[in-house]
């Protein structure tokens, strides 16, 4: 009998889904935490030769992340994966699913973090999510943060399906690789 993978899967508080979905994409609980997060986006602030002025919402609403309830941007992401040796890749849309190689080595791809447009409150509420996808003893798992549990597919064929489908309702697809020694 084959044994089922162990596989971790945080649920999503606030907007920490960024940090949910790195957490289950490395499948380690204190891969990243809050306070990870909040550095990288502050060291991001520092870098940026374009620093913004500050005003009172600043306290709050900062360039990279809101303060409260997380909601971290793209920029975040990718410093966490760079220092975690990985490297993010923009999948070109224009190609769909089909271009993607699921099959090719965790050697290569680590997994697939998806930015995808939310509706909450009765459409009154929108914003963006991120959910991480990630390939655990060979099965290809969905693990949204807003999931109840992970969710297995059944094969590469209905991933490409899933993900042409966030593509066509305006989500983001960014491939997670190892990066080459």
């Amino acid at each position: 009998m084959e044994e089922k993978p162990q596989i971790y899967h945080e649920k999503q508080k606030l907007q920490f889904c960024l940090l949910h979905a790195l957490n289950n994409l490395f499948q380690e609980k204190d891969s990243f935490t809050r306070e990870d997060l909040n550095l990288i986006a502050e060291k991001l602030v520092l870098d940026d030769p374009s620093k913004e002025s500050w005003s009172p919402l600043s306290v709050i609403f900062k360039p990279h992340h809101n303060a409260i309830t997380g909601n971290y941007d793209v920029n975040v992401l990718i410093a966490a994966l760079e220092g975690k040796g990985k490297e993010l890749v923009w999948h070109d849309r224009r190609n769909g699913a089909s271009s993607i190689d699921l099959d090719r080595s965790e050697d290569a791809l680590m997994g697939i973090v998806l930015n995808v447009p939310v509706k909450r409150f009765g459409g009154f509420w929108r914003s963006r999510h991120w959910v991480a996808l990630r390939n655990i003893g060979g099965i290809w798992f969905n693990l949204d943060s807003d999931l109840v549990s992970p969710h297995p597919f059944e094969d590469s064929e209905e991933v490409k399906l899933f993900l042409d489908h966030i593509i066509s309702e305006g989500g983001e697809v960014l491939l997670v690789l190892n990066r080459k020694q």
